[in-house]
This record gives structure tokens, C-alpha cells and sequence, in this order.
């Protein structure tokens, strides 16, 4: 099974889910939106890779009604689910493509990903962080809700066994667990510091992870 077949599969109760599975789920989106909030001019197109179902989308489209969201993503099935969810919205557009090959349009005021960018190899990452910084008018602003492998072998044990305690201690089930293992398997997942310097490496400025919660991460980068 592919990865594109793995999500497809779980597109009709991936939702469901969401909150169990990201146990720090209103920080994490909310950190994301708000770091398109306090740019001096709200962002008028947005760029979501990845996007899935919408989730992040849905929420941009709350704090900026007015902008165009160009929704990508290589599942057909879940991207079906954005469009049910944004069903009337004349101003968002939904691609499926691969975001690290296929055009990807431009330019853009923000691009945003989120939980989809720790499944490419890390030279692909490296040259989607180039493109993405090549995807932004000067100015324009890169946020990446993702995950993040633990600095240390120890640590990156660490961040996963809490994270176990957590989703069942949400109610996660045997079944749903086992289901989320092996989308885990399609992980490629790199230490914060890696991604960090890629970033910089690829022209962004002002480079930080804003938000932590063990491996979930935010990170962010400017266009100069």
C-alpha cells in the first residue's frame, strides 16, 4: 500500500480522530493561524500543502474570510472530504498533486503545511523548503505544523511513550491506534535542529520553532 492509498483509505473517519490523536490540537492549528494573524497585512493567498481534509484550512478560512486557499494534496479521497467541508467557498481551490514534483502555482502571501511534510525523505524536504521559499512574494511567511524526531535516541523514545499515554488516555481505541501505527510507518521524521537549518538554508529569514509539545512542532520563516 502506498502512502497516497493509506490516507485514501482513512479519508471518511480521519476527522474523527483529530483531537484524540493530536493531544495539543487547539495550541498546535491555533499556534499556526496566529502566526498568519500577526503579519502587517493579512495574507490574501494562501498556499496548504498536504491539507488533508482541511482541518488547518478550515481554520484560516475562519481568521481570514476573505482570502484564496489553494488547497494541495496527493489523496484524492481526503481532499474530497476539504471539498465537502468547503462546499460554497468560491475562494478556495483544491489540487490533487505532488506537492514536492507537480506545479504548484504562485506567487503566494503564506504557505502553510500541516502534519505532512515529516513524510518526505529529508533531501526531498530540503528542496520542497527551497521551493517554498521561491512559492512566497518578499515577505510572505512559511508555517509548518509537524512533527519532529527526538534529538536523542533516549528522548526520541521518550516523546513517543508519552504520547501513547495520551491518545488513550483520550479514548483511542485498539483498532484506531493500530490504524495510526502504520500511517506512522510512512514517517520520516528529522530533529527539530535539522529542520531549522534547512529552512535557513533555503533563503528564509527569521527562522524559529514557536510552539513544542514533545514532537509536535511549529515552525516558521520569512521570505526577506
Amino acid at each position: 500500500m502506498t502512502i497516497r492509498d493509506s490516507f485514501n483509505s482513512a479519508a471518511s473517519g480521519y476527522d474523527g480522530l483529530r483531537r484524540a490523536l493530536i493531544p495539543c490540537f487547539d495550541d498546535f492549528y491555533g499556534t499556526a493561524v496566529e502566526l498568519l494573524a500577526v503579519l502587517p497585512e493579512a495574507p490574501r493567498r494562501i498556499l496548504d500543502l498536504g491539507a488533508g481534509t482541511g482541518l488547518l484550512a478550515a481554520r484560516l478560512r475562519e481568521r481570514f474570510p476573505e482570502a484564496e486557499l489553494v488547497l494541495v494534496d496527493l489523496a484524492e479521497e481526503m481532499l474530497e472530504v476539504a471539498r465537502r467541508r468547503f462546499a460554497g467557498d468560491g475562494r478556495a481551490e483544491f489540487r490533487a498533486a505532488d506537492y514536492a514534483r507537480d506545479d504548484l502555482g504562485g506567487p503566494y502571501d503564506a504557505v502553510v503545511s500541516g502534519l505532512s511534510i515529516h513524510h518526505l525523505e529529508h533531501p526531498a524536504k530540503q528542496a520542497l523548503f527551497r521551493r517554498i521559499h521561491d512559492l512566497l512574494v518578499p515577505g510572505g511567511r512559511f508555517v509548518n505544523a509537524d512533527q519532529a524526531q527526538g534529538p536523542t535516541p533516549a528522548l526520541d523514545r521518550l516523546y513517543d511513550d508519552v504520547w501513547v499515554r495520551q491518545v488513550k488516555a483520550n479514548g483511542v481505541g485498539e483498532e484506531e491506534f493500530a490504524a495510526a501505527r502504520k500511517r506512522q510507518s510512512y514517517d520520516r521524521l528529522a530533529p527539530l535542529a535539522d529542520q531549522l537549518r534547512w529552512m535557513t538554508e533555503a533563503g528564509l529569514r527569521e527562522v524559529d520553532c514557536v510552539y513544542k509539545s514533545w514532537n509536535f512542532i511549529v515552525c516558521t520563516g520569512t521570505r526577506p
